[in-house]
């Protein structure tokens, strides 16, 4: 394939629906920001059941999405796949995941500018508005990317199942960690699990959907 078509490939099948999908986000956003939903009382309700267990608890389940700990953990994931698979194939797909959710959150995340819910905040509040919630849209990206790459290399069904059961787990916890502790409405968790789906189903359709011998990115499949 032509470097012409190569541009055109990730034009349409990447570029195109990220920044499509980085529009749709920006306007959910506006539309909740404009949409009274009630949500300020399930934080409250949330906040007024604390108790220092699950402070414990949900302290530790933030931090699976730190930024820190998201890219050294991709950073160690891309060399373990490198190595193992001998290619670069899963590597890019998993960098290429994890930062297409930062980007667009980057991009829309002071756009919106939704102010964080009114309770008190457990986590130092970021210099980002609450829309949507980066921790957890960076933990679907890296935990779900994961899953996918090691899926396509086991052939055991139970393992399958059990990668997966982990690989939605740890967004999901981070989820209602970063809501418990006040750091997010339901609507940011929520549209973070979306995006977070969103940029891995894209990236994976973009780059590890075609075989070997026909896809546009082959030099990433050989080894070297």
């Amino acid at each position: 394939m032509s470097k012409t078509e190569l541009v055109k490939y990730y034009a349409l099948m990447l570029v195109l629906p990220l920044l499509l999908l980085g529009g749709v986000t920006y306007g959910v956003g506006r539309l909740i920001l404009a949409w009274p939903t009630g949500e300020a009382a399930v934080s409250r309700s949330l906040a007024a059941d604390r108790t220092s267990l699950w402070n414990t608890l949900t302290d530790f389940g933030s931090s699976l999405s730190d930024t820190p700990y998201i890219v050294a953990l991709t950073a160690v994931a891309v060399i373990v796949f490198r190595l193992v698979y001998k290619r670069w194939l899963e590597s890019v797909f998993l960098v290429a995941a994890v930062w297409s959710q930062s980007l667009i959150f980057l991009a829309v995340t002071e756009a919106v500018g939704r102010h964080r819910p009114p309770v008190q905040h457990l986590d130092p509040a970021p210099p980002t508005s609450s829309f949507p919630s980066g921790h957890v849209s960076a933990a679907v990206a890296f935990y779900c990317g994961v899953a996918l790459v090691l899926t396509m290399h086991v052939r055991n069904r139970a393992l399958q199942v059990v990668i997966w059961v982990l690989g939605i787990a740890a967004p999901l916890t981070v989820a209602f960690s970063r809501l418990y502790r006040g750091m997010h409405f339901l609507t940011d968790v929520t549209w973070g699990l979306l995006l977070g789906v969103a940029c891995v189903v894209t990236v994976a359709r973009a780059i590890l959907r075609q075989p070997a011998r026909t896809a546009p990115h082959s030099e990433l499949v050989r080894s070297t």
